[in-house]
């Protein structure tokens, strides 16, 4: 007992108490540790995470915060390349650039300046920018052949034609503007600028030259031009194209209502030809549609234009011969319906025995209906393809038309019904489903001229291409050609030519071109030519008829091919056939 009592005095009981306290945390110890450690941990993970984040920056995507640190210290200023300038055959400039002055409207739209009010804003301390714009010298001569430029839009510049190209830059709108963009925009420069945090300018880090677009050499005539545009001053829509048979080029081609496509990049103060004043006005009309080129883009019955087509095809298949006659009967009866001749129904006269040569002359219906019956819709399809119609001519503008070559097949497909014999005879003069564009006509009125050659008309020089020859067999062509002399004769249908003469002593009398015209005095030569008339019912209910006019001339060796086309304009001898008479005259006296 005593013994025990002296361990129990060694030993106090605070030092006992607090043996049992650590004894009963024993339990509790652990955890009560690692919970003091959790703050830490939080700590050690926050610091993880932005060691990887400071990772990320500094070292896996220090390239792209370079570039944006940059992006902010550096300006790159665009500067537009001028556009390259279009040229007529002889040289004569059709558009150029001019000084211009501009601002940014919405940080997107350009405003044109005229020089006043560019220097009233300069003065208030705005920037202006002095560039170039395009200005048409004929204003609205050329307005469809040429086109306009306008601004590039937020949609475009993402497109890869476009990876070049800022948002105050142009670019073609319609024409040849439009069709040889990457000629004629070039390369835009840049200058590269140091800016403060204010966006000041502080110095000029280096510059790349803008390169000027190239130069287009058309194969227009201002001359031409000039002389379609005057003629068809009294039509309110219609459309001239006049050619060169021998290699396809185009010397005028003009379509009306026309507009002068300075209004797309000239100041507002700027005064313009022509009906439309406002560029707006141009945009929104949807009556007369005056950004339609009708030359390429109007698709008309080609009315008895068309005839040359069906002459060509039934002579060809041997359906008939040079000296196969028809009795002209004014009216032609099948299956209950009847078909007239403009003639008979006009003046109650009828031409008796009636050929090939005859029928083209005097465009006799009859003759026409009775050989497309014996020739068949198939083959009449077939040579319309041939001589280029139904297919694009392949001109170099943009929105050409194909136009429709019906048949059997494609009056089932498009109209669910079946094909009647009264179609056959409705297509032979250029009626029915049949569409037609300017351009088209104007080609097969080409190969008439020059023996049998199809040429891809083009506007660019040199650019000649032969699509095929001899592939009409010589003898026919001579006759459809005959036939064409004939209508512009005495007793043909395009009277408005009759003895057409000029007066010009450059011109070598040759007997057979030129014969001189001793009747009319000095100087005056008469030129022979080929050409047909046409007028095409027109759809609508009370529309008057398309008058149509195609000619070549001179005869013999031609050098000038004119087709035209008044929109509901009455009929082709008296409405298209002075037209294109004008434009022949005023060719034929500047004749060297």
């Amino acid at each position: 007992m005593k013994k025990r009592g002296n361990v129990g005095h060694a030993f106090s009981d605070h030092i006992f108490e607090e043996r049992v306290r650590k004894k009963r945390g024993g339990s509790f110890g652990r955890p009560l540790h690692l919970y003091r450690l959790i703050p830490l941990v939080i700590l050690l993970m926050i610091f993880a995470l932005l060691s990887m984040r400071l990772f990320t920056l500094q070292v896996v995507r220090a390239s792209y915060y370079s570039k944006l640190s940059d992006a902010n210290r550096i300006r790159t200023v665009l500067i537009p390349a001028p556009r390259g300038i279009i040229f007529d055959r002889n040289g004569v400039a059709l558009v150029r650039n001019i000084p211009a002055f501009s601002i940014l409207k919405n940080g997107k739209e350009i405003e044109w300046l005229d020089q006043e009010d560019a220097l009233k804003r300069l003065t208030r301390g705005e920037s202006i920018l002095a560039t170039v714009k395009r200005e048409y010298v004929y204003k609205d001569l050329f307005a469809h052949v040429l086109g306009y430029v306008g601004q590039v839009n937020s949609d475009e510049v993402l497109l890869p034609d476009f990876r070049d190209y800022g948002l105050s830059d142009f670019t073609g709108r319609m024409g040849l503007e439009e069709k040889y963009e990457k000629f004629l925009h070039g390369r835009n420069g840049k200058q590269l600028y140091e800016v403060n945090a204010k966006g000041a300018r502080v110095r000029l880090l280096g510059e790349e030259e803008a390169v000027e677009g190239a130069v287009l050499n058309t194969t227009l005539d201002v001359n031409v031009q000039k002389a379609a545009t005057k003629a068809m001053e009294k039509v309110d829509r219609g459309a001239v194209v006049v050619s060169d048979p021998r290699d396809g080029s185009i010397l005028a081609l003009y379509s009306k209502p026309s507009f002068d496509p300075n209004l797309f990049t000239r100041e507002s103060t700027y005064t313009p030809v022509g009906t439309y004043k406002k560029k707006e006005d141009i945009l929104l009309d949807g009556e007369k549609f005056p950004l339609l080129n009708r030359v390429i883009g109007g698709i008309y019955p080609p009315g008895s234009t068309y005839k040359v087509v069906t002459a060509l095809a039934a002579l060809s298949t041997q359906k008939i011969k040079k000296d196969t006659e028809f009795e002209d009967t004014g009216v032609l009866s099948i299956g209950g319906s009847k078909f007239g001749t403009w003639n008979y129904l006009e003046s109650g006269r009828t031409e008796g025995a009636v050929d090939v040569v005859k029928a083209l002359v005097r465009s006799n219906d009859i003759f026409f209906y009775q050989a497309a019956m014996k020739t068949g819709v198939d083959t009449l399809h077939d040579w319309s393809l041939t001589l280029g119609l139904g297919r694009r001519t392949g001109i170099d503008l943009p929105g050409e038309e194909v136009g429709t070559v019906p048949d059997p097949s494609w009056k089932e497909k498009n109209l669910d019904e079946q094909w009647y014999l009264g179609d056959t005879i409705n297509m032979s003069i250029g009626q029915g489903y049949l569409e037609t564009t300017p351009i088209q006509v104007n080609r097969f009125t080409q190969l008439m001229a020059n023996g049998g050659v199809l040429i891809k008309p083009h506007l660019i020089k040199g650019d000649v291409q032969i699509i095929k020859k001899d592939f009409i067999d010589k003898d026919y062509l001579e006759v459809v050609r005959e036939g064409l002399r004939g209508v512009c004769e005495p007793g043909g249908t395009g009277y408005p030519l009759f003895n057409f003469k000029v007066k010009n002593d450059k011109i070598k009398i040759d007997g057979l071109d030129y014969v001189k015209d001793a009747s009319a005095g000095a100087n005056f030569v008469h030129v022979t030519m080929g050409c047909k008339t046409g007028t095409a019912e027109a759809h609508g209910d009370d529309a008057d008829p398309h008058a149509w006019f195609t000619v070549f001339a001179p005869f013999y060796n031609p050098e000038i091919a004119i087709t035209v086309i008044v929109e509901n304009g009455g009929q082709g001898s008296s409405v298209a056939g002075p037209i294109a008479r004008d434009i022949l005259k005023e060719y034929f006296e500047k004749k060297n």
